[in-house]
């Protein structure tokens, strides 16, 4: 990813989304160019010379400090993820590093601590992903509960393909349209942190190439963080399930993040995981005889 080009299409997509009147300035009229915010706006709001945030929109970062961040992410009302994200690419501008200096190591799988903790969590699906959204691991259940990403699935399985390339994912994912955004704004998040990652270049070029979807939203360089939230699916054997996330980043396994996903108590989701748990360990035990 050219870092520059990185800086410039988000600060630039970032101002088109406001008006005067959202960061408090008079409009007084006149034709516009281009939607949103002038770069002159931006910068007055920032605290800088509009000379400044210019070559800062045409990408270049040099020493570019922390306060200016925060004054660029106040100015265009930035949210956390996409201040961390502009810090992230700012960070590595400035770095000046080739790729070949910074291939990230990604994991593959976990440590045998982790693996048994989350094979012990037997009443819950669990997940574990890296930041391109490989699938690294699950528990017993949680492979049941995505069994239609990973069967068949040529390792390591991946969310993005699968929402993007696969018809299932249409069927699976009951809101469909909202996940494939979800699904662009953590890699374009990932992008951020991990610039120089080829696997994740690759694969962005793949799905670019293959969906017109992916390339569209790929484009609107949004960027969001992946903590919690709610997870509407279909699953092919149990039906509708209506489940609660939690995303923890793993210490003892950095570059890994572990979604635990639950449902309410007495709930018709919670009855119907129970029974996709109870069917799974049936198929288990005929399995081992």
């Amino acid at each position: 990813m050219d870092t520059r080009d990185a800086i410039s299409d988000f600060l630039t997509t970032r101002r088109a989304k406001l008006t005067p009147e959202q960061v408090g300035l008079p409009d007084f009229g006149g034709r516009r160019r281009v939607p949103g915010l002038r770069r002159e706006e931006v910068a007055l709001v920032a605290g800088m010379s509009s000379e400044y945030y210019k070559r800062l929109e045409r990408g270049n970062a040099t020493g570019v400090s922390d306060a200016v961040i925060d004054g660029v992410s106040r100015a265009l009302q930035l949210d956390e993820a996409e201040h961390a994200h502009l810090h992230d690419l700012i960070r590595a501008a400035n770095a000046g590093a080739r790729p070949q200096q910074r291939r990230p190591v990604r994991k593959t799988q976990l440590t045998s601590g982790m693996r048994q903790t989350i094979d012990a969590m037997s009443t819950v699906p669990v997940f574990v992903q890296n930041g391109r959204l490989d699938a690294v691991a699950t528990n017993t259940l949680g492979r049941a509960l995505f069994s239609e990403m990973l069967d068949d699935a040529s390792p390591p399985a991946n969310a993005a393909r699968f929402v993007f390339l696969d018809a299932r994912a249409q069927t699976f994912y009951r809101d469909w349209e909202a996940q494939t955004g979800q699904i662009v704004a953590l890699l374009r998040a990932e992008a951020g942190r991990s610039p120089y990652d080829r696997q994740l270049s690759d694969l962005v070029g793949e799905l670019s190439t293959r969906s017109d979807l992916f390339r569209k939203l790929w484009g609107a360089h949004d960027v969001r963080e992946h903590r919690t939230g709610l997870k509407s699916v279909h699953h092919p054997v149990v039906g509708d399930l209506d489940l609660t996330f939690q995303a923890m980043d793993l210490v003892s396994d950095r570059g890994l993040q572990m979604i635990v996903f639950s449902a309410q108590p007495g709930s018709a989701t919670h009855e119907r995981l129970q029974l996709l748990a109870n069917l799974t360990e049936s198929t288990a035990e005929r399995a081992s005889r």
